[in-house]
């Protein structure tokens, strides 16, 4: 059995071979968000089948494939689908993909995913900057034996968003008129929707939206030394005493509708650190 070190070394070496230029940014594209991928400028596009150890992506709407290119002047890799607990992957499985980013040399994540949403002042469509997490996932990609060369043994999660990144996605929101909460991501396993009762204990401990991705991600790209920015489309509202049954046809169609505003946040961030690296 090869260790996660030398799995994230051949899974780089196999993009290295097709695409050989350094990331500014990983992205990875959560359910329904995949379009975002028609603003890069293509350079390279291998599918996750052909990436070693890289898991196939399983979940509705989900891509599977690693597009290689430039967005907003940077070199970026990005993920069209994404991977997750409920398809039956160990979460250093469905991390994999971020250690292989930072092996290549990004220094960035940017982060996005459909979510339910429990704060009753949001509502289907809008958009949140992840402040801060809740992981009620029933695991952590960092336990077993820690490898000092992939990050310390006890990460630091005080800021696993970077606030300046978050700050410049709020300009750009007030910039182009688009609604943009900053809140709090409770993380659940799945694959089932909440309920009624897991919705107002959700609500109660802190959480703003709930889904079933993103932490895992986020907590080895902290681990790996990397800056984050986390971005939530909410596709339903959550609220216990309105609830209905979920249609995953209409969560994706408003995911697609509101995918044009989270581009423009998006490309707003990597603009910034665009010039920031000019300047």
């Amino acid at each position: 059995m090869l260790e996660l070190f030398d799995k994230i070394q051949e899974a780089a070496q196999a993009i290295r071979n097709v695409w050989n230029k350094t990331p500014h940014a990983g992205i990875i594209l959560g359910t329904g968000l995949g379009p975002l991928v028609q603003r890069v400028e293509v350079e390279a596009t291998i599918e996750y089948g052909d990436i070693p150890h890289f898991p196939k992506s399983t979940a509705t709407s989900h891509r599977g494939r690693l597009v290689c290119g430039t967005l907003c002047g940077l070199p970026v890799m990005v993920m069209e689908g994404r991977l997750h607990m409920y398809e039956g992957y160990a979460l250093q499985q469905i991390t994999l993909p971020v250690r292989v980013m930072k092996a290549m040399g990004a220094g960035l994540l940017v982060v996005s995913n459909a979510c339910g949403g429990l704060n009753p002042f949001y509502k289907a469509g809008d958009i949140m900057l992840i402040d801060d997490h809740i992981n009620l996932m029933n695991g952590n990609p960092l336990v077993g034996i820690n490898d000092d060369r992939l990050g310390p043994r006890f990460p630091d999660m005080c800021h696993p968003y970077d606030q300046n990144l978050i700050r410049s996605a709020l300009k750009t929101a007030r910039k182009n008129d688009i609604v943009a909460h900053q809140g709090v991501f409770v993380a659940v396993t799945g694959p089932n929707l909440e309920t009624r009762a897991e919705y107002r204990f959700l609500r109660m401990i802190g959480a703003d939206v709930v889904g079933m991705s993103t932490v895992p991600e986020v907590i080895v790209a902290v681990h790996s030394g990397m800056r984050c920015v986390g971005f939530s489309v909410i596709t339903d509202m959550c609220l216990p005493d309105a609830l209905e049954p979920a249609v995953v046809e209409k969560i994706i169609a408003v995911a697609n509708e509101a995918e044009p505003r989270l581009t423009t946040l998006v490309t707003g961030v990597l603009q910034d650190e665009y010039q920031r690296l000019q300047a």
